[in-house]
């Protein structure tokens, strides 16, 4: 049911509408790609992730490289979350869950016994030339950003 993207195989593209309503597109950039899909703004998890990429945000540009989050909420919402924590990131609203279907981020979870569909969090890697250079498939925050930043360093350094 979860398709997941492998590592070495070429990224789904994929034509998303950004916080400020302007479609991105996977074409559009010639650089590595930090893709991320979490579940829901401001909430403490996704919070914690959100800024963690922020705070390292000058780090991942000086190797190259764009941060992108996902999650199923709206532009305002985004817009919302980016403005009360200063982000500086880019975030993708996917209310139908297409983009997050294509990488594999609807699952089934768990809550207090019961479950449900959601986005499982996850991370990809995506090179310059589009293809999965590494991914995390069920992140846990606490420093997430940090090991992927780690990652990207030993992907531009080969």
């Amino acid at each position: 049911m979860t398709n997941i993207p492998e590592i070495g195989q070429t990224a789904p593209d994929f034509s998303t509408p950004d916080q400020n309503d302007q479609l991105v597109n996977l074409a559009d950039f010639n650089e590595w790609i930090v893709l991320y899909f979490y579940p829901k703004d401001d909430t403490p998890g996704c919070t914690t992730e959100a800024k963690d990429f922020t705070d390292l945000a000058a780090e991942f540009t000086a190797l190259g490289a764009k941060i992108i989050g996902v999650s199923p909420d709206s532009s305002k919402s985004h817009c919302k979350f980016i403005a009360k924590h200063n982000l500086e990131i880019t975030l993708l609203s996917d209310p139908e869950h297409q983009l997050i279907e294509t990488y594999g981020g609807w699952r089934l979870k768990k809550f207090m016994g019961k479950e449900y569909m959601g986005v499982a969090r996850s991370t990809f890697l995506i090179s310059p030339d589009k293809i999965i250079g590494h991914s995390w498939a069920n992140v846990k925050t606490k420093g997430h950003a940090q090991a992927v930043l780690k990652k990207l360093q030993e992907l531009t350094t080969k």
